[in-house]
């Protein structure tokens, strides 16, 4: 996988670190290429060791609705059939949304070890539109009320919503690569387009500023104003001290 250069998503992306109140949202956009080079294909090799391409992988249900979305579209895409079928994947649809995951939080984490019951697909552009826009909407207020627009239509001009299969990472806590104590919600969509050979992944999670992660850096310069204040008490006290010292004398 290949990230790919959009000035678009990276204008967006400075626009998608928003602080309210009690939280801080931190979200990403980015343009990743299906065509398999070098280290992909090697990796591909091994994943098909398990199962062929072609073979169906179960999924889970998506989480942004009480129904399956096998009762809602047929997969663009065309690696999904109807009834059942709508809740699986190829395999080779599933290593591109592993490798996706690998390549977008490098060197941190190993999405290896992933399996097709940590995605969803979801049932339609519109559900996953009204999602997104519900989370931000509540979480940043009119910040991004305002970046709303223009983020929908970079996305749509970069993938082609109307072509594409979108699909969610849900995984369990200790596969959460945003897990860690603070972190009060996080979404991973991929939107993926057979045609261009594309998925464009929009990953966002809000932290809370009062139980922010140790290497989140968030807190940092609340703890550096509280750590002065209290060495210019330390000092006041100690001045005060050396009056009461004179004064005896």
């Amino acid at each position: 996988m290949k990230l790919l250069e959009n000035s678009s998503f990276e204008a967006i992306n400075t626009q998608l670190t928003i602080e309210t109140g009690d939280c801080k949202i931190i979200g990403r956009i980015e343009s990743y290429s299906c065509k398999m080079a070098g280290e992909d294909k090697q990796m591909f090799k091994q994943f098909c060791q398990e199962g062929l391409p072609h073979v169906l992988e179960a999924l889970s249900p998506p989480q942004t609705s009480g129904v399956s979305p096998n009762k809602l579209s047929h997969s663009q895409s065309g690696d999904e059939g109807e009834g059942p079928l709508s809740d699986k994947c190829s395999r080779k649809t599933l290593f591109y949304l592993i490798a996706t995951l690998n390549e977008s939080f490098r060197p941190d984490y190993d999405f290896s070890r992933t399996r097709g019951h940590d995605f969803s697909r979801e049932p339609s552009v519109n559900w996953v539109f009204n999602a997104v826009n519900s989370s931000l909407s509540v979480a940043a207020g009119e910040a991004y009320s305002r970046l709303q627009p223009q983020l929908w239509e970079a996305i749509d001009n970069e993938i082609s919503l109307a072509e594409c299969d979108i699909y969610s990472y849900n995984p369990d806590l200790d596969s959460d690569p945003y897990g860690e104590e603070g972190n009060l919600w996080s979404f991973n969509y991929f939107f993926y387009n057979k045609r261009l050979k594309r998925i464009v992944f929009f990953t966002c999670r809000s932290v809370s500023l009062f139980m922010a992660p140790r290497d989140s850096g968030i807190g940092t310069e609340l703890d550096l104003d509280l750590d002065e204040g209290s060495y210019e008490e330390e000092e006041e006290e100690n001045m005060d001290e050396e009056r009461c010292g004179a004064l005896c004398a």
